[in-house]
């Protein structure tokens, strides 16, 4: 059996002012390698936050999440950095992507934080890109490609020390909709055919249909759990 990821009475609080604001409110799920999943609901609702506590971008006021049984929120500081870099792999609506390096370069500067030859890290580019369909653009400087083709290069990049978690922040929000359903398929190759466990973030209804997997979230509360195992790559 592949990898699980649950997610346990989660909580996220922040004090604003002499208020309490409850970003996420006692979530609960859980899924495994291969299924891609999509959160959605209104802004404000606390997607972003959930996602931002499965990095380990933050840290929880209460509850647990744990990959493979082990604790995420019990991690020091540093190891939730290693965990960050050794098993998340973040592709942002903002891809953030180096505008002054080519999009093969953009995938290789991740070689740079951790260890590995670069004879591999060339050859696993490579791979991502023709993968991606972006091995006639490799050499493209990131100025030079269209808004689908950076975010599939951001989508390689995030892949490129082999992640078990892949973590999408809206990454349509500003492709048309072709480009958009493109990027996500993308994606959702990616997390099958790799055996990861993905999360996607969208406000694209359209987009959350292609997932298998649909949370529904209101005001920081999971309101909905839909499994569309067989609507999953149509």
């Amino acid at each position: 059996m592949g990898a699980t990821l649950t997610v346990t009475a989660l909580h996220k609080t922040y004090a604003s002012g002499a208020l309490a604001v409850h970003a996420v409110r006692d979530v609960s799920f859980s899924t495994q390698a291969g299924d891609f999943v999509a959160i959605v609901g209104p802004s404000g609702s606390g997607k972003t936050t959930l996602l931002a506590l499965i990095g380990g971008l933050l840290t929880p006021s209460s509850g647990s999440i744990t990959l493979n049984d082990r604790d995420i929120t019990s991690l020091s500081a540093g190891e939730r950095a290693a965990y960050r870099r050794d098993t998340v792999g973040f592709v942002f609506q903002a891809n953030n992507l180096i505008p002054f390096l080519t999009g093969r370069e953009n995938l290789l500067i991740m070689n740079e934080i951790g260890s590995g030859s670069r004879r591999e890290a060339g050859e696993r580019a490579d791979r991502l890109l023709e993968e991606l369909g972006l091995a006639s653009r490799a050499d493209a400087l990131a100025t030079d490609l269209s808004g689908g083709e950076r975010q599939r290069v951001a989508i390689g990049r995030a892949l490129m020390r082999d992640p078990l978690l892949v973590l999408v922040d809206e990454p349509t929000a500003n492709l048309d909709s072709e480009q958009g359903e493109r990027v996500v398929r993308s994606l959702i190759e990616e997390v099958k055919t790799r055996d990861k466990l993905g999360l996607m973030v969208t406000h694209d209804l359209r987009m959350a249909a292609l997932a298998d997997v649909i949370l529904g979230m209101s005001d920081g509360h999971v309101v909905r759990q839909e499994r569309r195992k067989a609507l999953a790559g149509r």
